[in-house]
């Protein structure tokens, strides 16, 4: 798995999947939380499945 996220998309992924996934805390339960926790997944391993598939990457590459 390489990284295909950008670093900037990572922390709001984080950050928004945090505020979703806290929303079961405050209001009534429901299963959407259960995005909140996707994205900051999909946040801290900096790697996207569907960009994956759709070969899309944010991140720029540093030539070696």
């Amino acid at each position: 798995m390489t990284v295909n996220i950008h670093p900037y998309e990572r922390l709001v992924r984080v950050v928004l999947g945090l505020f979703v996934s806290s929303l079961a805390f405050w209001g009534p339960a429901h299963p959407a939380f259960l995005l909140g926790l996707v994205l900051v997944a999909t946040g801290a391993a900096g790697w996207c499945p569907p960009y994956a598939l759709l070969g899309i990457s944010t991140c720029r590459h540093v030539a070696k």
